[in-house]
């Protein structure tokens, strides 16, 4: 069903709100002085394919902070429904005329710009071949939780959203899709070898206590390391996975 027409605006859009349930406030948990937040916007801006980046936050007072953030750093941003974040994502595409949209969430401080560009141009060349709708690097785990990443084009988010009914499906944006492959054309990105077991992402304090440890080593002002600086350190320091090896990922309908 897909519908590409010459994307001049690839669009990175970021979920970003402070109510998160296990470390509230998290996003502005500061690594090296700047914000959680902060990083996963300037990580992001060294991609060579992303055009915008911008911020779906919610009509909550309590993230007024997200918006003086946005406004502070000169960072697009759109405010919409708290549970209905598909509604919040679509609107968010729509008004910054979004042509393909890669969907990274706020919690990802060491999101890796590297991947996210080899994923757009594989995503290019399946579509180019096979009219793909969506690609992610979830669907089949490979990459480290903390490097997800999905790609998909303006009209397949039109379609999720009017389409998606479920709870569920609207508070997580992409189930819709990549729960309906007899509607939408999907595929899985992997990396070469199977990392999945390390978790670099941010949901708890014992996550954030790795991924502070992992900026003490390798953050350098003015510049960003990459995955596979980050596998290094962890060949050089192996117990650094004990730091948050008992945090189980929350399930979909949690």
């Amino acid at each position: 069903m897909n519908k590409l027409n010459s994307p001049n605006n690839i669009s990175a859009i970021v979920q970003a709100r402070t109510g998160s349930t296990r470390l509230p406030n998290k996003i502005f948990k500061e690594l090296c002085g700047k914000p959680i937040l902060w990083h996963v916007i300037n990580r992001l801006s060294y991609s060579k394919l992303i055009k915008q980046i911008i911020i779906a936050t919610t009509n909550l007072s309590e993230d007024d902070k997200v918006e003086e953030f946005c406004k502070t750093n000169n960072i697009l941003f759109y405010r919409g429904s708290s549970d209905d974040v598909l509604s919040r994502y679509y609107e968010a595409a729509k008004k910054f005329n979004a042509d393909l949209i890669i969907r990274i969430t706020s919690d990802c401080p060491v999101i890796d710009p590297q991947i996210i560009d080899k994923m757009t141009n594989n995503f290019f060349d399946f579509y180019e071949k096979e009219k793909i709708d969506y690609m992610s690097n979830t669907i089949i785990r490979t990459f480290p939780r903390g490097l997800d990443a999905e790609i998909f084009p303006f009209n397949v988010l039109e379609k999720t959203h009017l389409e998606a009914k479920q709870d569920y499906e609207r508070e997580h944006v992409t189930p819709y899709i990549y729960q309906h492959p007899e509607i939408f054309k999907i595929k899985n990105f992997t990396c070469e070898k199977d990392y999945s077991f390390y978790r670099w992402t941010v949901d708890t304090i014992e996550d954030f206590k790795l991924i502070e440890k992992i900026y003490e080593a390798l953050y350098k002002e003015n510049d960003i390391f990459y995955f596979e600086d980050i596998l290094k350190l962890f060949e050089k320091y192996p117990d650094l996975i004990n730091i948050n090896k008992d945090v189980k990922q929350k399930r979909l309908n949690d």
